[in-house]
């Protein structure tokens, strides 16, 4: 498929700053298209505050972040064909996603919804109906994963899966010199609970009665900074630990190829960017097996999967890839030829179609809504 018959598009989500696996996949969206030469229109949902100590008023700052949000949709939704909204769970659904759905249903705009949430089951079992009537009345409902899929026809709704972006430019894989008794790990979450990074510690800790020259990166940053910090102290590896704060998104691929595993301790996920980054790094991944994760990396193949919240099971698992160069060269290898799966030029291809599907439905309102 050539990009000459696509129709005018709206992409309407978040850009970093701050850095997130649904603002970095629209800033790569974006970029990606306008790489292309494609003109298009860009609706922000978490723009920088004008004047910015608004942003340390509660109420005011929502009003001037949302108010203007909804004059952008608008005004993009009359001059566009078709709007690409990223949405997730939660109050970002009822603040920027449906407003997206509902302004560009009422401007004629065809509307792809492009959920990435994963605490979908909980959000559509416990969240007001008009959430699934919302997502019915959508053109196409799209997902990053077959998890997603999975809780989507669950709760009677039809959806397909267009996975995440991994932009090859910016990852390969490096040489790495042997590590001796001093493996580098790097975990690249936020520092939030749902990532859980107290198992990660623990489990770094356990690694370090091995290899006592080990270090850990954890790059990312979130409200749970202190208790992170104090629990490095009670370990007895703060030292060894660096909380670097988010790593800018060009810079973070020198991250990956500093690092000798990726440790990613989550417990509620879909399909996390930073585990392909990993892939197309060649470097080998213990991952839980959260959410949509069995999904995306196999057991034994391209990474290995613990339990959830087993800082002992994820240790095992990272001495094993540390104490074994074979595994560790073939999780590499099937790492790699994972990511290529995610590859733009593939990924390229299911969105042009999704649009132009989407588009040729505008005139179909008749989607089924769940009762």
């Amino acid at each position: 498929m050539t990009t000459a018959a696509l129709p005018r598009l709206c992409l309407v989500g978040p850009l970093p700053p701050p850095s997130g696996g649904m603002a970095n996949q629209c800033e790569q969206l974006l970029r990606l298209w306008e790489r292309e030469g494609l003109a298009v229109t860009l609706v922000r949902n978490n723009a920088p505050y004008q004047p910015a100590w608004v942003a340390r008023v509660p109420v005011l700052r929502a009003a001037f972040r949302l108010l203007p949000y909804l004059w952008r949709l608008w005004s993009a939704a009359g001059r566009c064909d078709v709007m690409h909204v990223l949405a997730n769970s939660g109050w970002a659904w009822h603040l920027f996603a449906w407003p997206a759905v509902a302004i560009g249903r009422l401007r004629g705009c065809a509307v792809i919804v492009n959920y990435r949430g994963g605490n979908a089951d909980r959000f559509f079992s416990s969240g007001p109906r008009h959430v699934l009537r919302t997502l019915a009345r959508a053109q196409l409902r799209v997902t990053p994963s077959a998890f997603l899929l999975r809780v989507f026809r669950e709760h009677g709704l039809d959806a397909e899966v267009i996975p995440n972006i991994i932009d090859l430019t910016r990852f390969a894989p490096a040489p790495r010199p042997d590590f001796g008794d001093a493996p580098h790990l790097i975990v690249t979450r936020n520092l939030e609970p749902i990532y859980d990074i107290g198992t990660a510690l623990r489990a770094f800790a356990l690694v370090r009665r091995t290899f006592p020259g080990a270090r850990l990166t954890v790059a990312g940053s979130g409200p749970d900074l202190p208790v992170l910090q104090a629990l490095a102290v009670s370990l007895g590896i703060s030292t060894a630990v660096r909380f670097s704060g988010r790593i800018d998104n060009a810079q973070i691929g020198a991250l990956y190829a500093s690092a000798d595993g990726v440790l990613n301790p989550s417990t509620v996920d879909n399909m996390p960017i930073s585990i392909l980054e990993a892939f197309a790094s060649g470097v080998p991944t213990v991952s839980t097996d959260a959410g949509g994760i069995p999904d995306l990396l196999t057991h034994g193949v391209d990474g290995l999967l613990v339990p959830i919240g087993d800082a002992d099971a994820m240790a095992r698992a990272a001495l094993s890839v540390l104490q074994d160069p074979a595994l560790a060269e073939r999780l590499r290898r099937a790492g790699l030829a994972t990511a290529q799966r995610y590859a733009w030029p593939r990924v390229r291809e299911q969105w042009l179609d999704a649009y132009r599907r989407a588009a040729g439905l505008r005139a179909n309102v008749a989607t089924r809504v769940p009762q």
